[in-house]
Order: C-alpha cells, then structure tokens, then sequence
C-alpha cells in the first residue's frame, strides 16, 4: 500500500539554531520504531546542537555542504557522501562552519 503523505517543513531559529526540517514521511506511516525520516537544511555559521539520543539512534547523510561533526566530543569534518550514526545513549551535533547551508538526511529509529 502506498500512501500520499503532505511533507510537513519546520523553520527553526533558536540562538546558534537556524536550520529547516522537511519531514519526508509522517512518522504515523513509519511503524513505531522510526521516529524521524527528514531533510535538514543548516544555515551558514549556525548548528545542530550537541544532543543524546536515549533509547534510539540517529544516522545523518551528508547530501551537500561541510561541516564539523561533534561524535560524543571528538570533532572531525563532514561533507557531501558522508554518513554518521549516533548510537543509543551517545551525543551528536553538526556545526555549519561554513558559508554554504549544510543539507542532510536524517534517521532516527527507537531501539
């Protein structure tokens, strides 16, 4: 079965935050263990901050841009082709410290 899905687009702009998130598929249509199937557009000289993942585990894939990459405090930097994955119970971030946007997929998936 196939199903029409309106792509849900959040701005967010909160301190160093600015960034847009293109929900690809409601998560309703995902079962219950994928939480989040987006794009992410990070603004230049802005971030995804440093957060831990409880109980599910992120992977981003860098579609275009760079940036460095915050892999429970080691740093290394990113760009297009890049896949990072951020397991339960570590942390992660991106830093767009460039003045191109940084675009990326990102997957959550509960444990």
């Amino acid at each position: 079965m196939s199903v029409t899905y309106t792509r849900e687009i959040i701005d967010v702009t909160e301190g160093p935050r600015n960034y847009v998130k293109d929900v690809l598929v409601d998560p309703s249509c995902m079962g219950e263990t994928c939480r989040l199937f987006a794009q992410l557009t990070v603004a230049p000289h802005s971030e995804l901050p440093t957060h831990q993942h409880v109980g599910e585990t992120e992977a981003y894939y860098i579609l275009s841009g760079t940036g460095t990459y915050n892999d429970n405090g080691v740093e290394r930097q990113v760009s297009a082709g890049a896949v990072t994955f951020c397991d339960d119970g570590e942390s992660h971030g991106l830093v767009n410290d460039s003045d191109e946007p940084v675009v990326l997929i990102a997957l959550i998936i509960g444990k």
